[in-house]
């Protein structure tokens, strides 16, 4: 593929987590998928459950920009096709990251930023304090010389008087505003111990979408904010990552949703064939030749799925003679049993003899870098990947042979080595890319 440049876009950061970038990220991919415009949206760093509320909200695929696990030529394949207009959402704060450089740059939505030529909008939570927020939002102009500010969005502004003292501050600091929203208690997203609840199971996810849309619409300078997009930055050739198998069958249900997208639309490129079906619907295992189980939530559903006899024994038949892999919460399901929250242990599939407990918990989080001992589909032993861990639930054994040497973002090594026996592997990082 011919090497292009970057679509104009913008990246809606904010200072921290929890300042609603959400909420400005779905509300304005609707006004702007509602006037036409063809909209591409991004999840800054490795975040699997958002890319599903943008689609929700735009039409479009959404995929992650992950400047710590990708590549140049891997990142330059997210960025096309062009479009008239891209907007990624960031993870955290604008420069959070780790403390080690990765493939492209620590991970941080800054990063992104830097790479695509696309300007920030600041989604600043003004309360508690109000001239304050030019100090901050200049700041956050200064810190890095390789990206450029477009102005913020102020967020749960208490009142007209308090959001007139917020502008002015801004506006004498040369700080474009080109919004401000008032505090409302009911656009809030539900959330659980992984972030936010899955967009399939939303009780209500379009209603909420619109809500967001006509919020932005009424508050938020559109033509302003899309005047601003730059993009035009050079690309590397693209490359994507080659299937693992020509038929892949795919666990995708409540309990198996955590897949980045980027992994399913390069395999489909590429010509391979996706086979979904649902263990918690006790469906048997497709005709394929790789079945891949991703992760999830399985410590919800513990019960379901050990009841789940005809996958239980389709599973097992499959991989007497075919690759099987897990991440995660896949991982755990291809194990002996699993523990869930109040203490019952629930029997696995015992395809490996991983015993996992969710009462025990520990969040375990971060990048990983591993070097593979054994081979796992795709991939031979000696190759090394970079992906990301985050799960709540604690090894109480992990018996089977070490798939892989891993490390986290530091190089530090981790107890979480993924295990194989004969042709079923797991890991409890999800794969982002090979390392190059």
């Amino acid at each position: 593929m011919i090497p292009g440049k970057t679509s104009p876009g913008l990246v809606i950061s904010a200072p921290r987590s929890g300042a609603g970038k959400t909420t400005v990220m779905l509300g304005l991919l609707r006004c702007f998928a509602g006037a036409g415009l063809q909209i591409r949206p991004y999840k800054c760093g490795p975040d699997y459950i958002d890319p599903a509320f943008h689609l929700a909200a735009s039409g479009s695929a959404s995929c992650n920009l992950d400047s710590w696990a990708m590549t140049p030529e891997l990142l330059a394949a997210q960025l096309q096709p062009p479009a008239a207009l891209a907007l990624a959402e960031g993870s955290m704060g604008l420069f959070d990251g780790v403390a080690s450089q990765g493939a492209c740059g620590t991970g941080a939505s800054a990063d992104i930023a830097a790479l695509t030529g696309w300007p920030v909008v600041m989604v600043l939570d003004v309360s508690g304090h109000a001239q304050t927020v030019a100090a901050l939002a200049l700041g956050l102009a200064s810190y890095r010389p390789d990206i450029s500010l477009a102005g913020v969005i102020l967020n749960r502004v208490a009142s007209p008087r308090h959001e007139r003292l917020c502008r002015l501050a801004l506006e004498e600091a040369g700080i474009t505003v080109f919004g401000a929203l008032p505090r409302r208690g009911d656009l809030t997203l539900p959330e659980r111990h992984l972030g936010l609840v899955q967009a399939v199971e939303h009780p209500d996810l379009e209603a909420a979408i619109r809500l967001y849309a006509a919020f932005l619409g009424e508050n938020v300078d559109l033509a302003a904010l899309l005047a601003a997009a730059r993009g035009g930055r050079p690309l590397a050739a693209p490359r994507m990552p080659a299937p693992p198998a020509q038929r892949i069958a795919i666990a995708r249900d409540e309990a198996f949703s955590f897949l980045y997208p980027h992994q399913l639309s390069a395999w489909r490129a590429a010509g391979a064939e996706i086979l979904p079906f649902s263990p918690l619907a006790d469906q048997r295992v497709p005709e394929a030749d790789l079945c891949w189980l991703p992760g999830g939530y399985p410590e919800l559903h513990a019960g379901r799925l050990a009841a789940a006899a005809q996958f239980r024994s389709s599973l097992q038949h499959f991989a007497r003679t075919r690759r099987v892999h897990g991440e995660c919460g896949g991982y755990m399901v291809l194990g002996a049993g699993l523990t869930d929250a109040s203490g019952q242990r629930h029997a696995m599939t015992g395809l490996l003899g991983l015993e996992t407990s969710y009462q025990t918990r520990r969040m375990h989080l971060g990048y990983r870098k591993a070097e593979l001992l054994q081979a796992m589909p795709g991939y031979a032993p000696g190759q090394s990947l970079r992906g990301h861990e985050f799960h709540y639930s604690t090894i109480l054994a992990q018996p089977d042979a070490p798939l892989a040497r891993v490390r986290d973002a530091e190089g530090a090594l981790v107890a979480e080595t993924g295990s194989c026996r004969g042709l079923v592997s797991g890991t409890f990082f999800h794969l982002i890319a090979e390392a190059s």
